[in-house]
């Protein structure tokens, strides 16, 4: 697989989204040892960049990746993240959380769970409003200089926020949701930046363009769900999912909006036939596209998607499909 840099360590172009082996998404198809030689296969393959966080399973995936890098942990560059915090597991009800003495609790609870002396990225994970970002900052980079951590980053946030942070301490990366049908980060009207499933928010509350802010800042960008919680895969037609299953109640895969949004799948497909690729290659080579600075982390419990999503690094799309993919209409439906 081809590499990109982050801060100045090649990893894998496209890396690995772990939640999804804990937290979210199909929960009877959960396997944790499963998981574990998936997450060792994926390091084979090249793909190093791997991501979770305490609130997915409320610290099991953190545990289930440091079972997977027990003996390979050099091998992988591991981000977690800190200030959300599960309030009910039967409810997935996740808070916000940036007081310093929660990001310093916290720190040493992922580094247990990690099986490791020091955490390669530490996100926070949302600003919380309740506590000035820059006491939060703070304490994340007090953990730098403890040596606990190597790096930081913020996940959903402004363009404002951004830069508020990085004139404390430097930001390395930042997490936030883009896809095709999700383009917030770029400055599209209408996203909105920080929020979490169940959040009353007022539309119009746009985090700006946080893409070209990195890229102008040295600041890598990691896309989450770049293949629209699986939807931009073409594999999924109608909203026939567990009960336990985080898109149930999500606005794009309600029936009426579901069925609208196929639109954007078939111009992917089109796109995938002239390459002999799958939508999915196409999705995440998409978000590939957008600049040298992008690291898409695709989720995956299943073999086959690892290897699928892997081969996207070496997918180029011409002038024509980016036009093409461009040009596709807004999804139907809000985030969350």
């Amino acid at each position: 697989m081809r590499n990109r840099e982050f801060a100045g360590t090649p990893v894998g172009a496209v890396g690995l989204g772990c939640m999804g082996m804990s937290w979210a998404y199909g929960e009877s198809e959960r396997d944790d040892e499963a998981s574990i030689a998936l997450i060792r296969e994926a390091l084979d393959l090249g793909v190093t960049f791997l991501d979770t966080a305490q609130p997915y399973g409320d610290g099991h995936n953190e545990s289930l990746v440091g079972r997977a890098l027990a003996g390979r942990r050099d091998e992988a560059v591991v981000a977690t993240k800190t200030g959300l915090v599960v309030e009910s597991m039967a409810t997935r009800r996740i808070v916000r959380n940036g007081r310093p003495e929660h990001v310093r609790a916290s720190a040493e609870d992922s580094l247990r769970r990690l099986g490791t002396d020091v955490i390669d990225l530490y996100y926070l994970h949302r600003v919380d409003p309740e506590v000035p970002l820059a006491d939060t900052w703070g304490a994340m980079a007090e953990l730098v200089e403890a040596g606990k951590v190597r790096r930081l980053g913020l996940s959903e946030v402004s363009v404002g926020q951004a830069a508020e942070a990085h004139a404390i301490h430097p930001v390395a990366a930042i997490q936030s949701e883009l896809s095709l049908w999700t383009r917030d980060a770029m400055g599209a009207p209408g996203g909105l930046a920080g929020t979490l499933p169940g959040d009353s928010v007022s539309p119009g509350r746009g985090p700006g363009d946080v893409v070209g802010w990195c890229a102008a800042n040295g600041v890598a960008f990691v896309p989450f769900s770049p293949l629209g919680r699986g939807f931009l895969t073409g594999t999924v037609t109608s909203a026939d999912f567990e009960s336990t299953d985080l898109r149930v109640g999500n606005p794009r895969f309600q029936e009426d909006a579901l069925k609208a949004n196929l639109r954007i799948v078939e111009v992917v497909k089109a796109v995938a036939e002239r390459h002999g690729a799958t939508p999915a290659q196409v999705a995440i080579a998409w978000t590939l596209a957008q600049g040298d600075h992008v690291i898409p982390i695709p989720g995956t419990k299943k073999r086959r998607y690892l290897h699928d999503n892997a081969g996207a690094a070496d997918l180029e799309l011409a002038e024509a499909d980016l036009a093409d993919l461009d040009e596709l209409p807004a999804a139907v439906g809000g985030r969350y």
